[in-house]
């Protein structure tokens, strides 16, 4: 797989939330910040977005919203409003008058990812994706969402898991988008992607993690010097490339663990290592304790 499907792979997002939110009038809700990845589709109407001590966001129909982290935040018919703190529901939520057709509607809610290798894979992302509904790959994301508010507005059989598979599909197009708007300030796995050397490289790298990559071998395939592919490496992603390598290992390593059905040589066979000793040394190194420990608190199988 490409590198953005090897980290959806490893996160395995699924909806843990997905509600309608509508409201009329005025109105503003605040919410705490949460690890969970959050979203936002609007479907009718506008709203604003503001994050502390930045400048609101205005969210117009058609747009979506995907933060990776969830910051605490407002979310409000106009900017500069007071909310009231509210805790998130898995349930339809109305704001404002409750009396009357609604001028604003959206979907929101929260993925559920796999926790051993959110902090990592999230680092990797941008702390916000805004896809603006006239822009970027707005043509299908406008037919998903299309879709995604059709299902919402019926009631036929099966429609949480038509829901559920939808919004999956939207998270992989917004992060794959190529003019979403992102922090351009912050490092990241898609910022490298979106780098034709860096991609190659990247791409090379995630096709073969056991190969003995080195920083030269990754310069010539980028197609630049070493020191010049270094600096590059290291400005984009955040870390340097060979620290990028073992930080991917120990995620995959992570997820095989997890899942409990390797043993611990096959594991470090498919990563990269000489052997399991090897492995495991590394592994201790990083994680501040041994696979096998690794595995049991976090309720992976026997094989480890």
């Amino acid at each position: 797989m490409d590198p953005l499907s090897d980290v959806i792979a490893l996160l395995r997002p699924n909806t843990a939330i997905s509600k309608p939110i509508s409201g009329r009038g005025a109105w503003a809700v605040r919410y705490a910040a949460h690890d969970a990845p959050g979203f936002t589709i609007v479907l009718k109407g506008v709203c604003w977005v503001t994050f502390e001590g930045e400048t609101p966001l205005k969210l117009e129909t058609g747009a979506f919203l995907l933060l990776p982290a969830t910051p605490a935040f407002t979310l409000s018919s106009h900017p500069g409003v007071d909310g009231t703190l509210t805790e998130p529901m898995d349930v339809p939520v109305r704001h404002g008058e409750l009396v009357g057709e609604a001028d604003f509607i959206a979907l929101g809610g929260t993925f559920r990812i796999e926790t051993a290798n959110a902090p990592l894979l999230l680092a990797l992302l941008p702390r916000m994706i805004h896809v603006p509904p006239s822009e970027g790959r707005s043509a299908r994301l406008g037919r998903l969402i299309d879709l995604i508010g059709e299902e919402c507005r019926g009631e036929e059989p099966g429609k949480d898991m038509i829901l559920q598979r939808m919004l999956e599909v939207l998270l992989i197009e917004a992060l794959r988008s190529q003019r979403s708007t992102m922090d351009q300030d912050r490092a990241g796995l898609l910022h490298g992607l979106r780098d034709p050397a860096l991609g190659r490289v990247l791409a090379a790298m995630h096709a073969d993690v056991r190969a003995d990559w080195t920083v030269a071998s990754l310069a010539r395939i980028a197609g630049q010097s070493r020191s010049a592919f270094a600096a590059r490496f290291g400005a984009v992603l955040g870390c340097g490339p060979i620290e990028y390598l073992a930080r991917w290992r120990m995620a995959l390593a992570k997820d095989a663990l997890l899942r409990g059905a390797k043993t611990l040589d096959r594991i470090a066979d498919e990563i990269g290592y000489e052997s399991a000793s090897a492995f495991s040394t590394a592994f201790r190194k990083r994680l501040g304790c041994p696979p096998g420990q690794f595995a049991r608190i976090n309720g992976g199988g026997d094989h480890a």
